[in-house]
């Protein structure tokens, strides 16, 4: 079997792009690499693109660079995704999302050493924030 190396993009799907957009901007500090009607890209620390669609805005595909094909692609719901942080950035995290007026929804110390903390973003998709190494045992730690 090859190997596959990371999971590069992360999409959710979004009622108004706009909105969702200044959210991951303002509140969570991400930089947009591309943004359309219909998507902004951010990417995550050089390893990771998260893209938010504009629900409905890909349905029925779309193309891309030239006449690249997309095929069709949408989703509804709360969807979940984490964002990976140190434990060292870990209570800075919660402090400056507190301060910006979001809602921690839960707080989890899991068993192998690593930390989680829950909240919506404006379209009620579950953002987590983990700490880590010590969630997965993939991360280099054991129990």
């Amino acid at each position: 079997m090859p190997a596959l190396e990371a999971i590069l993009e992360t999409a959710i799907y979004v009622a108004d792009l706009k909105r969702a957009c200044a959210f991951y901007e303002d509140i969570m500090g991400l930089r947009p690499l591309k943004k359309t009607d219909r998507l902004c890209a951010y990417g995550v620390n050089e390893k990771s693109v998260l893209l938010i669609f504009a629900r409905g805005g890909t349905a029925d595909g779309a193309t891309a660079d030239g006449d690249n094909e997309i095929p069709p692609h949408d989703a509804t719901g709360q969807i979940h995704f984490a964002f990976q942080a140190t434990h060292d950035a870990f209570d800075a995290w919660d402090n400056h999302l507190t301060a910006q007026g979001v809602e921690i929804l839960s707080r989890t110390s899991w068993m192998r050493g690593g930390k989680s903390m829950y909240f919506r973003d404006p379209d009620e998709n579950l953002v987590e924030i983990a700490a880590s190494p010590g969630l997965w045992p993939m991360d280099g730690t054991t129990a």
